[in-house]
């Protein structure tokens, strides 16, 4: 697929030729477009021969356009669609002198790539649609078309953006400018553009502190700063432990310059997330799990210290090698833990990443359901607000999408068949790591009181857990 038609190849060098009327052979270009005459001095060059048509073809379409859909393969082996998202020219020359930055349209963002010419099938090439173009023969549908478009990204978590700004995100983000980070023991694939300071555009790789979160260029800087770096844990205040897990609070304005760095890797696995320069105005909560080298971080949420709007949670991530353990979860209902002592209710900030997303759906849904069944459903929608400090908005919409709501006399009536609701959790998917609310080490609570454990003592802590 994709494979350039030779002519006619000398057996004993290898060296691509064309073969004149006479029999003799001329040298060809690597590129196979221009032929260099190999006669005698004063003699008339004969005329080039033509090209095959295959040839003809890819110097017509080579390199390719940004927009191209074409089809690419992947890493399981197997074809997919993909659109040209980006090109850049290599040190080669010839046909294969471009490599490709690739969106797989059947994919999320997070596994655009650069590949090269050989995992393109250039049979498969669509002809390119001007986007200007295109936008006038739709024009007249664009009502419905951006009604859709309003729909998709509230999923992903665009609502705050108009078209402009949205054009104007997609495009400065479109290519991911760092490819992998080592963070500890694990080297990360990263996901999504991170707008790291300038002086870091021609890096594809970074190297993290695992505890301070500064980042380099090199392993040597990386290997001398932990010579140096005589932090083992996040600086802040330990106010969770249970087991080897341990949450520390981390206040964006005593240690600005931990959050940002949490940003920018955070901006790495999250496509939608404003990065805060200003971290003043911020907690961040970062569980870690410890052993006898240290607290390593697992994931984090961060919350705004005021929120007019009922804000328990701003950002939230799952560092990808401690995925599916059930940590996101544990995460989501820390923060409710934090709501309760606080006497408030909570929602996350919107707009939601789409993994963010599916994981509080989830967690609502176990939670509203576990007490609907110890309940029989008699209980309102307040008093589910007061136990679980979940927004009564975010309550009603979770139970009308699992058509549990009906609304009779004026007002919302909670209607569930005991075997509705094991169908319904059966479906919500295991709870995954839970809070445990009697653990004598919730030590320091979000609004600042003084700890009686610093983090310094998280280590000797373990010990005694154990």
């Amino acid at each position: 697929m994709g494979s350039i038609d030779v002519q006619s190849t000398n057996p004993e060098n290898g060296s691509d030729a064309a073969v004149s009327g006479d029999g003799r052979q001329k040298p060809v270009s690597a590129d196979g477009m221009n032929q260099t005459s190999n006669e005698p001095e004063g003699t008339a060059p004969e005329k080039p021969k033509e090209l095959g048509p295959t040839k003809k073809r890819l110097s017509s379409m080579l390199p390719l356009d940004v927009g191209t859909r074409v089809m690419c393969r992947w890493r399981d082996g197997k074809y997919h669609p993909v659109k040209v998202i980006e090109r850049r020219k290599l040190q080669a020359t010839g046909f294969s002198d471009y490599e490709y930055y690739v969106h797989y349209t059947e994919f999320n963002r997070r596994l655009d790539e650069w590949v090269k010419l050989d995992q393109l099938d250039l049979d498969s090439v669509e002809t390119v649609v001007d986007e200007k173009v295109e936008d006038k023969v739709t024009g007249l549908k664009m009502t419905r078309h951006q009604k859709r478009k309003i729909d998709e990204t509230h999923v992903e978590g665009h609502e705050e953006l108009d078209a402009a700004s949205l054009r104007e995100h997609e495009e400065f983000t479109k290519v991911k400018n760092i490819a992998t980070i080592e963070l500890g023991r694990y080297e990360i694939e990263t996901w999504y553009f991170s707008p790291f300071p300038p002086e870091y555009n021609d890096t594809t790789k970074l190297y993290f502190c695992e505890f301070c979160l500064n980042f380099m260029k090199r392993k040597e800087q990386l290997q001398r700063h932990m010579r140096k770096c005589d932090l083992k844990h996040p600086p802040g205040d330990e106010i969770y432990r249970c087991g080897t897990l341990s949450m520390f609070e981390v206040d964006g304005k005593k240690n600005k310059v931990y959050g940002q760095n949490l940003c920018y890797l955070a901006k790495l696995f999250l496509d939608h997330k404003t990065l805060y320069y200003d971290v003043d105005l911020f907690l961040f909560y970062v569980l870690c799990e410890c052993d006898d080298r240290g607290c390593h971080m697992v994931g984090y949420f961060s919350k705004e210290k005021h929120s007019e709007e009922s804000y328990n949670l701003a950002c939230i991530l799952t560092l990808p090698p401690y995925q599916r353990k059930g940590y996101g979860k544990f995460l989501i209902a820390f923060s409710y833990e934090l709501s309760k002592k606080e006497g408030k209710v909570g929602t996350p900030e919107r707009p939601l990443s789409d993994l963010g997303l599916v994981s509080y759906r989830g967690y609502w849904t176990r939670v509203l359901l576990d007490i609907l069944k110890k309940h029989k459903a008699n209980i309102s929608i307040k008093e589910l607000s007061d136990m679980t400090a979940i927004k009564a908005e975010d309550i009603l919409n979770t139970l009308q999408s699992l058509e549990l709501i009906q609304y009779r006399k004026g007002q919302h009536v909670i209607c569930a068949d005991p075997k509705v609701l094991d169908r319904h959790l059966k479906a919500a998917g295991r709870g995954g790591l839970e809070v445990d609310e009697t653990e004598p080490f919730l030590i320091k609570l979000s609004w600042g009181k003084e700890a009686d454990f610093t983090a310094e003592d998280c280590l000797n802590l373990q010990e005694d857990t154990n």
